[in-house]
């Protein structure tokens, strides 16, 4: 791929979702008939993560394929939060995502070399490394308005930039790989800009409407295959904010072609909103 190629991506996506902006900008601008709300929520992301991932040997020989979900077990470092703002049926959100995360797995089979079964008596230790960057951006349409029900209509674009790092020590039969791959470490990255379209809102109920249900889709396409999002939970309303407990889900679709051919995120969440 050359390197224009993430260019025009990126700047196709970036488009769009400031021509998804722009309307609720002028509108704040000019008619302004109610005043700016916004919201700013800190939140605890707890996921499970899984995906295909092959790393080069560095050998000249077969890669060695594995999936996340064996081996990484232990959260790092992470910084989770969003913001939204509203003037009357217009509006704009972000949210951003760091994870930093590995774990490591002595004597382990879960993993595969070109593919193919391994013999009976190889075994590894592994010690997977994965960092990464999940920022969403988009303009928003309010379809529904009501004092009990809320949904906006979003389209935007989310960006999203991983690497992940492997190092392994094979003990045994490591059949097509070179003797010179029974040890070693290997990074692969991942960099893509994909457009996205969605929805999202809450359900208050309860005597002062101090419940919610609060819900989120979207899903998209770009530079990835497919990329898609849901979340949905229990929330509950004060003075200053909420307190939502959710449910999150995140997917994409890389190609089977690909270093990293997938990876998802599933898992609870808890955050704090606060309002002014």
């Amino acid at each position: 791929m050359h390197a224009r190629t993430p260019i025009r991506y990126a700047t196709a996506v970036l488009a769009l979702s400031t021509a998804a902006l722009l309307p609720a900008a002028a509108f704040g601008q000019t008619a302004q008939p109610e005043k700016w709300q916004y919201w700013a929520s800190i939140y605890a992301y707890l996921p499970s993560i899984s995906g295909q991932t092959t790393f080069p040997s560095g050998s000249g020989g077969s890669g060695i394929n594995v999936d996340a979900d064996t081996i990484i077990d232990n959260l790092k470092f992470t910084f989770m939060g969003s913001f939204d703002m509203h003037n009357g049926r217009w509006g704009a959100f972000t949210d951003v995502i760091y994870l930093n995360v590995g774990g490591d797995k002595a004597g382990s089979r879960d993993f595969t070399i070109g593919n193919i079964g391994l013999p009976g008596s190889t075994s590894a230790n592994l010690n997977l490394d994965l960092k990464g960057w999940l920022w969403t951006v988009a303009g928003e349409y309010r379809v529904v308005s009501d004092p009990s029900f809320k949904m906006d209509l979003l389209a935007g674009a989310r960006y999203f930039d991983v690497k992940q790092k492997l190092d392994w020590n094979i003990s045994g039969d490591i059949g097509p790989l070179p003797a010179g791959g029974r040890s070693g470490s290997s990074e692969v990255s991942v960099s893509v800009w994909d457009a996205i379209v969605g929805l999202k809102g809450r359900y208050s109920f309860g005597s002062d409407r101090q419940w919610l249900v609060p819900f989120y889709v979207d899903v998209g396409t770009g530079q990835s295959d497919l990329t898609w999002q849901a979340a949905g939970g229990l929330g509950y309303s004060f003075s200053w904010g909420e307190i939502n407990a959710m449910w999150r889900y995140l997917d994409y679709k890389f190609g089977s072609d690909k270093r990293i051919q997938d990876m998802n995120f599933n898992g609870p969440m808890i955050g704090l909103a606060f309002r002014w």
